[in-house]
C-alpha cells in the first residue's frame, strides 16, 4: 500500500505513514486539496508555520499510462488567500510514485536552507545554504552531478527565497533543465517559508505503482493512447507536436481575444512574430539545439514543448509556451521572440510564474514605469525581482498587489492572481472560469477554450453568456484529470473520441481496483471542488470575490467592442451559490 511521507522541517525528521481510509482512492489534486482542507487552518498565514505543502503524483503517474508524468502541489496560496493546486509535468512525480509514495507533505519551518534527498532507503536532510541566492541554471548541473543524472529535482529559485507571491516550484524537464513549473499561486514562497530549497527524489529500486487490475489498466491505456495518437491536436505531427501550445497565438488573435498591452485590445499586430509557427521557423533556420516536439517528461505522446535556439544555434529558452509568449509578448506589446526568449529563461532561472510575470510587467508599464514594447525595461524589471530590490519585491507580489502599489485601475486579476492568455470579454466561458475558479484566474481550472475556439466536443459561440452548465462540467472533469495524473491536454481527444474517455476511466479503475464509470468522473470532480470551495469560504473568500475586474464591464475591447456582460447570477449559479 502506498505511503504518505511527512517531512518535518522544525526537527528535520521524516516519517512514513498509511493514509486514512478516506485517502485510499485519492491522488493528485484530489489528495492535495483534501489534505489541505482536512489539515490546514483556512485562516492561517500562508507563509506561517501552520500552512502545509503537499506534493502528490496522480493515480496513474509512474505507470506506462500516456502523458501521465504530472504532479499536483497544494497549499494555502499567499497570492489568492485561498486553496491552491498547481500542476506540472516532469519525471519528478514519476520517481515519487515509483517509491510507493502517495504524497510528500512538508510541515513546519526551519532556520537556514535545507535540501531533502528521498530514496528507497529513506530520507536524508542536507544543508543547502551554499545554493542560496544562486540561479537555478547555475545550480542544477551540480545537483545532478552530486545525486546522479537520473534523479528528479523540485526546487525554488531566489524568488521563493524572497517569499514572493509569484514564486513557483521548479522541476527538471526531460533533459534536466530547471524549466517545468508548478508556477501559479506562489507555492514557491510557501516552500521558501519552510526553509526548503530542494527535494531530490531517486525512484531507483522502489516498489513501483501497484496495479490492482492489470488487464483493465492495459485495456484503458491502449484506448486513451490510440485516441491521443489519432486526434488532430494531440497526434504525432499534429498541431501541438508541430508548433507547441503557441499554435494558439494566431488562432486566439484572429478570434479577437489575445489580450494586448495589459488587456486594452484583443488583437496584437505582432502576433505572427511570436507564434508557434515563428518558433518552428527559428528551429528550422537557426538549427543547432532548436527543436519542436520536445517532451516535458518520459512517456509523453503529445510532446508539445520546445527548445528555441539563438541565432548561433545555442539554446535561448525552453520551453516557450503559449501563455508565456503571450504574457511576455503581446500583453507587454513586445513582438521580438528573442526578447521573449530572454525573459522566459530569466523566469525559469529566478523561479517565477511566466503568466504572473507578464501580467505584472504589463501593469507596471501601464503605471508608466516603461513604455509598452520596451523589452530592455522588461528585462530590467525581472532583474529587480532577481536582486530583491524594493521595486522587485513589489513586482514579485503579483498582479493585484502591483496594481494597488502603483494605482493602476486596469488590473486583470481575480483574487489577486493575474489572468492568463484569453480575453474574458471576447470568450465568455473562460471568463466565467476565471471568475469562479477556486484558484484565482486560471484557464487550467476548466479549459472551455476547447469548444469555444477549437470546436472540440462541439462548437460553442464564444460570445454566448449562458455557460454556467458548460463551465461546471469542465471544472468537475478537469478536477478528475488533475487527480488522474494525466496532462490536461488529454481533454481534447476524450471530448471527441468516446473510447478515449472510457480509457481514462478504465486506467484509473485498473490501478485502484474499482469499477468506476463516467458518472464517477463528475462525482469525484464535484467532491474535490466542494472541498476547495469550503476551504475558501472558511478562509474569508465570498462569492463577491468570484468576479471579473470592474474595468472590463465598461471598457469596450477592440476589435469586437465587447464588454463583460455575464450576470453575477450566472457566476453564482455555476456551483449553486445563487
Amino acid at each position: 500500500m502506498s505511503k504518505i511521507l511527512r517531512v518535518n522541517m522544525d526537527e528535520r525528521t521524516a516519517a512514513y505513514e498509511d493514509g486514512p481510509e478516506g485517502y485510499k482512492l485519492l491522488a493528485g489534486r484530489g489528495l492535495t486539496s483534501t489534505m489541505i482542507h482536512d489539515e490546514v487552518d483556512p485562516t492561517c498565514h500562508p507563509l506561517g508555520p501552520n500552512n502545509k505543502l503537499v506534493f502528490a503524483p496522480g493515480i496513474v503517474t509512474g505507470t506506462s499510462a500516456p502523458s501521465s508524468g504530472r504532479v499536483s502541489v497544494g497549499a494555502k496560496s499567499p497570492l489568492t488567500g485561498g486553496i491552491k493546486e498547481s500542476n506540472a509535468g516532469s519525471s519528478w512525480p514519476q520517481h515519487v510514485a515509483r517509491l510507493g509514495l502517495k504524497a510528500i507533505v512538508v510541515e513546519g519551518q526551519a532556520d537556514g536552507w535545507w535540501g531533502v534527498h528521498v530514496t528507497k532507503d529513506g530520507v536524508e536532510f542536507f544543508a543547502a545554504d551554499e545554493y542560496a541566492g544562486k540561479s537555478l541554471y547555475e545550480i542544477f548541473p551540480g545537483l545532478f552531478e552530486r545525486f546522479g543524472r537520473k534523479v528528479g529535482i523540485a526546487a525554488i529559485g531566489v524568488a521563493g527565497e524572497h517569499k514572493m507571491s509569484m514564486a513557483g516550484i521548479c522541476f527538471n524537464d526531460i533533459d534536466n533543465r530547471p524549466s517545468r513549473y508548478s508556477g501559479r499561486g506562489g507555492l514557491g514562497a510557501v516552500m521558501g517559508s519552510k526553509g526548503l530549497k530542494f527535494i531530490v527524489v531517486d525512484g531507483a529500486g522502489g516498489p513501483g505503482v501497484e496495479i490492482a487490475n492489470k488487464e483493465l489498466f492495459d485495456k484503458g491505456r491502449k484506448k486513451l493512447a490510440d485516441s491521443m495518437r489519432s486526434h488532430d491536436l494531440t497526434k504525432p505531427g499534429g498541431a501541438l507536436n508541430s508548433y507547441g501550445t503557441a499554435v494558439l497565438v494566431n488562432i486566439i488573435n484572429e478570434a479577437g481575444a489575445l489580450p494586448t498591452r495589459n488587456f486594452r485590445e484583443g488583437r496584437f499586430e505582432g502576433a505572427a512574430k511570436i507564434s508557434g509557427e515563428a518558433m518552428a521557423e527559428f528551429c528550422e533556420t537557426r538549427g543547432g539545439v532548436g527543436m519542436m516536439g520536445h517532451a516535458c517528461h518520459p512517456g509523453c505522446i503529445m510532446k508539445c514543448s520546445n527548445v528555441i535556439p539563438n541565432p548561433d544555434g545555442t539554446e535561448m529558452a525552453s520551453c516557450i509556451e503559449y501563455e508565456t509568449t503571450w504574457a511576455l509578448g503581446a500583453n507587454c506589446g513586445i513582438d521580438d521572440l528573442d526578447v521573449i526568449g530572454k525573459l522566459t529563461q530569466m523566469c525559469n532561472d529566478i523561479g517565477i510564474d511566466t503568466i504572473e510575470a507578464g501580467d505584472v510587467i504589463a501593469v507596471a508599464m501601464d503605471a508608466g514605469l516603461a513604455d509598452f514594447g520596451d523589452g530592455e525595461k522588461a528585462i530590467e524589471m525581472l532583474e529587480a525581482v532577481r536582486d530583491g530590490t524594493p521595486l522587485g519585491h513589489i513586482l514579485g507580489q503579483g498582479t493585484g498587489f502591483t496594481a494597488k502599489a502603483f494605482g493602476v485601475v486596469r488590473s486583470p486579476d481575480v483574487k489577486g492572481q493575474g489572468m492568463p492568455a484569453y480575453e474574458p470579454r471576447a470568450i465568455k466561458g473562460i471568463g466565467i472560469t476565471y471568475a469562479i475558479s477556486t484558484m484565482g484566474a486560471d484557464h487550467t481550472s476548466g479549459y472551455t477554450i476547447a469548444p469555444e475556439i477549437a470546436g472540440v466536443g462541439g462548437k460553442v459561440d464564444q460570445f454566448d453568456t449562458d455557460k454556467a452548465a458548460l463551465v461546471r462540467a469542465f471544472q468537475y472533469t478537469t478536477a478528475f484529470i488533475d487527480t488522474s495524473g494525466h496532462c490536461l491536454f488529454i481533454a481534447f481527444p476524450i471530448l471527441d473520441i468516446a473510447s478515449g474517455f472510457e480509457g481514462l476511466v478504465e486506467e484509473c479503475s485498473g490501478v485502484l481496483g474499482v469499477e468506476w464509470t463516467g458518472d464517477d468522473v463528475t462525482r469525484i470532480g464535484k467532491e474535490i471542488l466542494d472541498k476547495e470551495i469550503a476551504f475558501n469560504r472558511a478562509a474569508g473568500l465570498t462569492p463577491a470575490d468570484d468576479r471579473i475586474p470592474e474595468f472590463m464591464k465598461y471598457e469596450k475591447l477592440p476589435p469586437h467592442d465587447v464588454v463583460w456582460d455575464v450576470p453575477d447570477e450566472t457566476l453564482d449559479a455555476v456551483f449553486g451559490e445563487a
